[in-house]
């Protein structure tokens, strides 16, 4: 079974442009370019709400197996919310430089950029890329 969040053609300038916050907007505009000078992606729609760059193929020792972004987030009504996945203890350090954060289970809440280290979220977005891109199969 494949992942159901896959990459589309869908403009991600049109899909920012139509984030009501005008705080989130920009914030989105600022992570984008952000990632895409760190891991050197473009920035692709994934479904309709994940902004991804890059793109990396696992396998699970279940079996299941599919595409996801290297590094990548959403901008949701109450934070943005960032994927980017690394090894815990390596994470760990990161999360403690970032500043005002909530960790789920594989994502990091962030409510905005100004509250944050933008240097320890850049560290993030490269380790996580790093990291993802070392876990890729298909490779």
């Amino acid at each position: 079974m494949a992942n159901k969040t896959q990459p589309t053609d869908a403009s991600v300038a049109a899909f920012v442009a139509g984030i009501p916050d005008q705080r989130q907007r920009a914030d989105s505009e600022r992570l984008i370019a952000l990632m895409s000078e760190v891991t050197g992606e473009p920035a692709t729609m994934w479904g309709p709400s994940i902004i991804g760059f890059g793109s990396y193929h696992y396998r699970y020792a279940s079996g299941r197996e599919g595409d996801a972004p290297l590094v990548g987030f959403s901008p949701r009504k109450t934070a943005l919310t960032l994927y980017a996945s690394a090894d815990e203890e390596v994470r760990a350090d990161l999360l403690a430089r970032l500043g005002p954060h909530k960790v789920g289970k594989g994502c990091v809440y962030v409510k905005r950029l100004s509250d944050v280290d933008e240097q320890a979220l850049a560290d993030l977005i490269q380790v996580g890329a790093a990291f993802t891109r070392a876990q890729d199969v298909a490779s």
